[in-house]
């Protein structure tokens, strides 16, 4: 049997391994291993010699390729939106916020708000925190 051939059936088995791994490191190995037949089939090296072709092509793939295409097909981490996303901001206090009443203007918005403790009250001017969304009333405690 041909090296070439060999080679390219070591390039397809690693490729097919890749699919149950996910990691991209047999793809490029692969690669390397593809690179290596084609040497083989073109210019009949010696064995040491497609082997050192496999060696470097894969390596250059693994440092050059692989980290790019990893960050390409890794999704995003996850985002948070939408109410989510204003627990913990900062936010001004607009008009007095009491047990029962109060705006805040988070992010440019403003918001109905109500404090986190029934009894504190805080004044127009005031610095707070959204602990968390009630429903459309932003739950809000001073930084002291």
């Amino acid at each position: 049997m041909p090296a070439a051939l060999i080679w390219l059936i070591v390039a397809l088995g690693l490729a097919g391994a890749e699919v149950l791994t996910g990691d991209m490191f047999l793809l490029m190995l692969g690669g390397g291993a593809l690179a290596a037949a084609g040497t083989s089939a073109l210019l009949d090296w010696q064995v040491w010699a497609d082997g050192a072709v496999f060696l470097v092509v894969s390596v250059l793939l693994l440092v050059l390729v692989r980290p790019g295409l990893r960050r390409r097909l890794t999704p995003a981490p996850d985002t948070t939106t939408g109410i989510q996303a204003l627990e913990g901001k900062s936010a001004l206090v607009l008009d007095r916020v009491a047990s029962h009443q109060g705006q805040v203007k988070v992010d440019g918005d403003v918001w109905t708000a109500r404090p986190l403790n029934d009894g504190d009250v805080y004044e127009p001017g005031d610095k707070v925190t959204v602990m968390h969304i009630d429903g459309a009333t932003a739950v809000v405690w001073k930084n002291v």
